[in-house]
């Protein structure tokens, strides 16, 4: 709790230089200041949302975790701050404690607030241009490529998902994926890591390279 009154201290006085507010004590800055947790209890180790993802998700997951509290609204309400961190631990503690009256005005604003997360989620145009970054290995781009496309709405079908993935290759990679285009994705995955290594050995040809050299010859 003394770590919890510091952060609201701090952020108070670097915003708001401590100008406009009824004071600095602990009735002023903390949510339900009459409710008292029992020395023995022992806070569960939340699931941190960062201000990213899909708030739902994190209201249904926190509550997963009360289960040793009870359905005193109250204590959901002092313990939730836990559960925040990066740009959501900064909108928390920017908010005033006072003009939350129960759970469901906090979780109405915490949803508010994110809300966007949800609605701004990709889309097909998006998967099919999400190229493969140098510095990552075949692997994590496809893990990642994945991750994404189960994010579009409606949702895609594996079968789907392939015949995005497959043609946003490379030539070197998607002439030897097409082959398999209707395997699983793992195996999607499997070939292109034997495409990667055949490129760094020279077995299969690197067109980016090849271009780059023709370009320099002419």
């Amino acid at each position: 709790m003394a770590e919890e009154l510091k952060k609201l201290t701090s952020r108070v006085e670097g915003v708001e230089g401590g100008k406009g507010i009824e004071g600095l004590n602990y009735e002023d800055l903390c949510i339900q200041p009459d409710v008292e947790l029992l020395e023995d209890y022992k806070p569960p180790k939340f699931e941190m949302f960062d201000g990213t993802g899909d708030p739902k998700v994190h209201l249904r997951t926190y509550y997963d975790k009360l289960v040793e509290v009870g359905k005193d609204e109250r204590i959901h309400m002092k313990l939730f701050m836990r559960s925040l961190t990066g740009d959501a631990l900064s909108w928390y503690i920017s908010q005033n404690p006072k003009k939350w009256v129960s759970w469901v005005s906090m979780a109405s604003d915490f949803m508010d607030r994110f809300r966007f997360n949800t609605e701004n989620v990709p889309d097909v145009f998006y998967i099919q241009n999400l190229q493969k970054k140098p510095t990552k290995t075949f692997r994590e781009y496809a893990t990642r490529w994945r991750s994404e496309a189960a994010k579009v709405r409606p949702t895609l079908e594996e079968e789907q998902m392939n015949k995005f993935f497959v043609p946003a290759q490379d030539p070197q990679y998607y002439e030897r994926l097409m082959v398999i285009e209707n395997h699983k994705f793992s195996d999607i995955i499997k070939l292109g890591e034997r495409i990667e290594e055949g490129i760094k050995t020279g077995m299969v040809t690197n067109f980016e390279a090849l271009q780059a050299t023709t370009k320099h010859c002419s």
